[in-house]
């Protein structure tokens, strides 16, 4: 039996949360009507995601009462979205929450946090230090957001520790221009999610916004990737739209009892593997001498 799965391509507003609150619940309403059991909304979509020194402001705990709209909107649908969530030892983390009859069932915090190009979430978030399968209106679910998909470790982790659904919500701006004049983030994107679908044998979603914040274009181009490899269903690119698809548990049972790459995974040697390369690691750099400076001479920058 297939079960039926929304992605709430949405066009947050920077800052304004009470404002995406309510957005929340008109596209939730819509995912209700459509039958599905489960909607995905994008990255930080509670809050926008070029917040700088806003985030602090908008944080909460996540267990918070600014969250209960959320978690009473999921008492008949699930619903995974995303928010600032200010940890225990205070700090922030960018969020990716998923309610399930009423309750908070599960939280990702963000763990790779890019500062590169146009990507500063290193500065004003704290990364997370996990990836946690859990149980999901679609099967065992792992949550990898935005950066964390491009790390291969990551949909490994998940494949090889029981998820067969990968959800991914996204905040990726447009950048760059392909061959043959397609997006160069798009092209990347689902390259990427066909590649992880297909040799993982799991479903991939993949939520991502739309809108302009801070003169970027978000891009959207959602998309729901069956582990053999087909486009379940795809979103437009730059527009709204609540997109719907099926997801058929029993593909993911066909797929790895036909090409079995996660049954033959040897996940012990790939960890001793890592534990004598951090080994070896750690072993070099005690080796390495200790800088000194001549009398009156600072060290040269770059030398270590």
């Amino acid at each position: 039996m297939t079960v039926r799965i929304a992605i709430a391509q949405c066009a947050p507003a920077l800052g304004a949360f009470r404002r995406n609150v309510a957005m929340h619940h008109e596209w939730i309403a819509r995912a209700r009507d459509a039958g599905a059991a489960l909607v995905v909304f994008p990255e930080l979509s509670l809050t926008g995601y070029y917040l700088k020194d806003l985030a602090g402001e908008l944080a909460c705990r996540a267990g918070d009462d600014a969250l209960r709209p959320i978690a009473e909107a999921s008492r008949d649908i699930d619903v995974s979205a995303g928010f600032v969530e200010r940890g225990p030892d205070a700090r922030l983390h960018i969020s990716q929450g998923y309610w399930s009859r009423g309750a908070l069932v599960h939280v990702h915090r963000k763990v790779y946090l890019p500062t590169y190009g146009i990507f500063d979430d290193g500065r004003y978030f704290g990364p997370g230090d996990r990836f946690e399968v859990f149980p999901s209106a679609v099967g065992p679910a792992g949550i990898a957001i935005c950066e964390d998909l491009w790390h291969v470790s990551v949909p490994y982790l998940y494949g090889a520790t029981g998820a067969t659904v990968l959800l991914s919500p996204a905040s990726s701006p447009g950048r760059g221009v392909a061959e043959g004049g397609d997006l160069g983030t798009a092209e990347s994107c689902r390259l990427m999610d066909r590649f992880y679908a297909q040799y993982l044998t799991l479903y991939v979603v993949f939520a991502n916004r739309v809108g302009h914040e801070d003169g970027i274009a978000f891009w959207g181009g959602s998309e729901v990737v069956a582990p053999d490899g087909t486009v379940v269903a795809r979103a437009p690119d730059f527009a709204e739209q609540l997109l719907v698809a099926e997801i058929d548990p029993d593909l993911v049972a066909r797929e790895r009892d036909r090409n079995p790459l996660i049954r033959d995974e040897r996940p012990d040697l790939v960890v001793a593997q890592l534990a004598r390369a951090a080994s070896d690691f750690a072993a070099r750099r005690e080796e390495r001498p200790a800088v000194s400076a001549s009398p009156g001479r600072s060290p040269e920058i770059g030398q270590d």
